[in-house]
């Protein structure tokens, strides 16, 4: 896999002069060569590295593998913290037990939810209590907020434990952010309710729960809930000390198909109207996040390609794609399900770093790879890490899967320094409960 072990001094994360920044990976230092060896010698695996903590001036962008969906906890430079998703699908459909989904990580002793909880404990900043000042639902998919089924565990709230209600349950939650209830279309209303009523992944019931969870949080705890505000770059701030890093922002680009125009603060063109229902993916929140020279982008499920396979300039991915522009790293859209990353996508954020959050045998598929991949599309190295790769996948696509990640189980740590010059990638296993590190790439130069 080429990875680079083991070089984990803190000492080489400090903040430097950005003049000083190495664009290329790094090779093994003379430091790690102890490591190496131990790792190398009998038992070593039982005595694998630690991540070193989080510290001030650091920008983590840990991608959670738990096998049923995505999740992703931010600790920002400051300390503010952010969770994208918690996703949980239920395990009373028999897909999600066959070998075309994830198995749950690291093992099926707690749900979803509350291995997204430990780790935010694991990873949290030093020195205070274990807190989100933000969550962050995309849309109302299971395998993003959570699935209701009837053997969840009731909370003292009411509502059931699943998904965002459950981490929402183990750690405080102060703001809850989501994409509104009421466009394009009201989802409280009985119209929806009809439709929605013989859904098989049950968005109707777990909304409720949802509903629910929001009304209790607020009563007892005081969390603040708020929809998503396209096109703000003032909503998701830093809340300890915004003046030590002026270079970082949190913009809103997308959110009910209104997109930001890339100018005002809050200027949006829309794509649907009102009463028009596309489906939750197209309607998936979408932000933008940039530390100095660093950007970082996350799209929840928008796609780009119609229903016969062509690229779709109507789509959310051709309408927001300008506005984001060249990024250094990004999430697959739609888990890189093959209606998602068009060419034209592709080709205008040109991420170095692509990390895919997947848990079927739908991801990625072939020809998003190849999308992905391709020097056509723009020139240049890019790097690949997946959380969790199904063997189906390996075995349709073949070859050209270990060609293209450098690693394909595990978290994902995106760890930006240096002011947002410098960053690295860290992979942290998902099978065990101590979530060592298992590989090390970068440094790499944010561009």
């Amino acid at each position: 896999m080429n990875r680079v072990l083991w070089s984990l001094k803190t000492a080489d994360l400090k903040p430097r002069n950005p003049s000083t920044v190495n664009p290329q990976p790094s090779t093994v230092k003379p430091y790690a060569f102890l490591f190496l060896l131990a790792y190398l010698l009998p038992g070593a695996g039982q005595s694998q590295a630690i991540l070193p903590p989080w510290q001030e001036g650091f920008l983590d962008i840990h991608h959670i593998s738990t096998g049923r969906g995505d999740a992703a906890y931010l600790v920002f430079p400051d300390g503010t913290t952010l969770l994208v998703d918690a996703g949980d699908i239920s395990d009373t459909h028999p897909r999600t037990l066959s070998p075309r989904n994830t198995v749950r990580k690291p093992d099926d002793t707690r749900s979803a939810g509350a291995w997204i909880a430990d780790y935010i404990r694991q990873f949290a900043p030093t020195g205070r209590p274990p807190v989100l000042d933000y969550a962050l639902i995309t849309h109302y998919h299971d395998d993003h907020f959570g699935e209701w089924d009837e053997n969840r565990p009731l909370s003292t709230g009411g509502y059931r434990l699943t998904g965002m209600m459950e981490v929402g349950d183990l750690i405080p939650i102060r703001t809850m952010l989501d994409r509104g209830f009421d466009f394009p279309i009201d989802l409280k209303s009985e119209a929806f309710a009809a439709g929605a009523s013989a859904d098989e992944y049950h968005i109707l019931q777990t909304l409720r729960e949802y509903w629910k969870f929001i009304e209790f949080q607020k009563e007892k705890h005081g969390m603040v809930n708020e929809p998503i505000r396209p096109g703000s770059g003032r909503q998701i701030t830093l809340q300890y000390h915004p003046e030590n890093f002026p270079g970082f922002e949190v913009r809103n680009i997308s959110s009910n198909g209104r997109i930001w125009t890339g100018y005002a603060e809050g200027e949006t063109f829309q794509l649907f109207q009102a009463g028009q229902y596309p489906g939750e993916n197209p309607l998936s929140n979408a932000v933008r996040i940039s530390f100095g020279d660093f950007d970082y982008f996350t799209g929840g499920d928008i796609s780009g390609m119609n229903a016969i396979g062509e690229s779709d300039m109507n789509s959310v991915e051709a309408n927001l794609a300008p506005v984001v522009g060249p990024v250094d790293a990004a999430t697959l859209n739609h888990h890189g399900n093959r209606d998602s990353q068009s060419p034209y996508y592709v080709r205008t954020l040109r991420p170095r770093i692509w990390v895919q959050q997947n848990w079927s045998s739908d991801h990625p598929g072939e020809e998003v790879l190849r999308r992905i991949t391709s020097p056509v599309l723009y020139p240049g190295e890019r790097d690949l890490f997946s959380t969790d790769m199904l063997e189906a996948n390996e075995l349709v696509i073949g070859g050209r899967i270990e060609q293209s990640y450098k690693s394909r189980h595990g978290h994902v740590l995106i760890r930006v320094y240096d002011n947002g010059a410098r960053y690295k990638v860290f992979i942290l296993d998902d099978n065990s409960a101590k979530r060592e590190v298992i590989g090390e790439f970068g440094p790499y130069a944010a561009r």
